[in-house]
């Protein structure tokens, strides 16, 4: 093997600076291999907390920005309800399909290309949004929305990952979540405001703006931080590592804990207003009001997990947030069936079960990419589309049923609660993987 001294460090340089392998540059001979030797391999550069929130939160804030709006944008483009909800669902489909893909081409070519070409499309796709002049321009431009979007929630978990081992990551990523989980919870509030200015189309130059912004910041201050990268076809490599990562129980295992974990909490958002304003009587802006409690819940989770997830363990806190879940939703669902109905019976064991998903995802997401490092990025992106597409599917459920009985979110939300700790126990029973064991692919041999 040759061992280039000057040459070796070009290259380290190229790939740690600007994201460029080092095997674009290999030329092979005969009987000779030129490539680094392990001990000069580069170090991944921390980037920015604060650029990883902005790239987790910006999705979210889009999703939530743009609710208080939908009574305006009907009468504007005077279309049924129905249509006008097209804006938010398929915002959510597309947030959840676009996962599945930038895990895989981040773990390709790395997480600072993917991410910038990501949020380059969100800048784009909200200005779109608030110049459209029809109904179904608009229902495009939120659809590429959720595409740009995607990104920067999916790679900053990967990102998470590259840095920190498995217990570290699952505490960084509990003070990630803390931050930007400021997003959702004033989104709503944000975008009643700017509507008042101006419109619905006021959020989307606010957001092509706030976009910008947050690109620039990610050429500025996101490094590259995954250099061990599949060299394989796109297309073969995204099948391959989902087949992989599928072919695991424990992957399948956390990711399905979480997925019924947080499939409580999306069974209350899907049941929770009808039983606050129709059964209770209460208005939208109290249904608002109450909901702050919920959202420091899960914030307050998030920071017990970025504090003692590394001392505790993964799964040890994984247990505590899906118990914590599952007892909330039968507390409440206890209560209701005392005849014990009010916004105090229903918000504040809600609060309980915010707080235990404050607990497991963080875990969970951390368990699911330890299963192999080398897949960070793929095993983020699968695990964030099981984890929504599931809490899809129990949305609906709550609506299917809605008309039979007001209480169809309790019930959900307590079946929801009580397969997530089945699927703990899953988690437990599977033995532990070891990913210097399980390559992906067949290293190429040395000429």
């Amino acid at each position: 093997m040759v061992k280039g001294g000057v040459g070796c460090h070009v290259f380290m340089y190229l790939e740690v600076r600007h994201g460029i392998p080092k095997s674009s540059f290999l030329v092979r001979f005969p009987g000779v291999s030129l490539s680094m030797p392990d001990h000069e391999a580069p170090r991944a550069r921390k980037p920015s907390m604060a650029i990883l929130i902005a790239l987790s939160a910006i999705g979210p804030l889009a999703l939530n920005i743009f609710i208080p709006s939908m009574p305006g944008l009907q009468a504007t483009f005077n279309v049924p309800y129905a249509t006008a909800q097209l804006t938010l669902t398929l915002y959510l489909i597309g947030t959840a399909v676009c996962q599945l893909f930038y895990g895989p081409l981040s773990d390709r070519f790395g997480r600072r290309p993917v991410v910038i070409v990501g949020q380059g499309i969100f800048v784009i796709a909200s200005l779109a949004a608030a110049l459209a002049p029809t109904i179904e321009v608009l229902i495009l431009a939120r659809a590429a929305q959720a595409v740009g979007g995607a990104a920067g929630i999916t790679i900053s978990r990967a990102i998470v990952r590259d840095l920190y081992g498995r217990e570290k990551s699952a505490s960084v990523l509990g003070y990630l979540t803390m931050a930007w989980v400021l997003a959702p919870m004033l989104g709503p509030t944000l975008g009643g405001y700017l509507d008042g200015l101006g419109g619905w189309q006021v959020s989307f130059f606010f957001l092509s703006g706030l976009g910008a912004l947050v690109w620039l910041g990610t050429l500025a201050l996101l490094h590259e931080t995954h250099h061990e990268r599949q060299e394989t076809p796109i297309l073969s490599g995204l099948l391959t590592g989902f087949r992989h990562l599928l072919g695991k129980p424990k992957f399948v295992a956390y990711t399905l804990t979480l997925a019924f974990s947080s499939g409580v909490f999306f069974s209350f958002l899907a049941g929770a207003p009808y039983i606050t304003v129709v059964v209770l009587g209460l208005t939208p802006l109290d249904y608002g009001l109450w909901f702050i409690l919920v959202s420091f819940g899960y914030m307050a989770g998030n920071g017990i997990s970025g504090r003692f997830s590394e001392a505790l363990g993964v799964d040890r806190m994984l247990g505590f947030g899906t118990f914590l879940a599952f007892s909330g939703s039968a507390i409440s669902l206890i209560a209701v069936s005392l005849g014990l109905l009010s916004p105090f019976s229903l918000f504040l064991p809600m609060i309980l079960v915010a707080f235990g998903n404050g607990l497991s995802l963080p875990n969970g997401i951390a368990g699911a990419m330890s299963i192999n490092p080398a897949l960070a990025g793929t095993a983020a992106g699968l695990a964030g589309f099981m984890q929504m597409g599931l809490g899809a599917l129990m949305s609906q459920s709550v609506g299917l049923v809605q008309a039979a009985t007001p209480w169809a979110a309790l019930y959900v939300m307590v079946a929801s609660g009580a397969l997530a700790i089945l699927m703990y126990r899953w988690v437990l029973a599977c033995p532990v993987e070891n990913p210097a064991e399980t390559p992906v692919t067949e290293k190429e041999p040395t000429p």
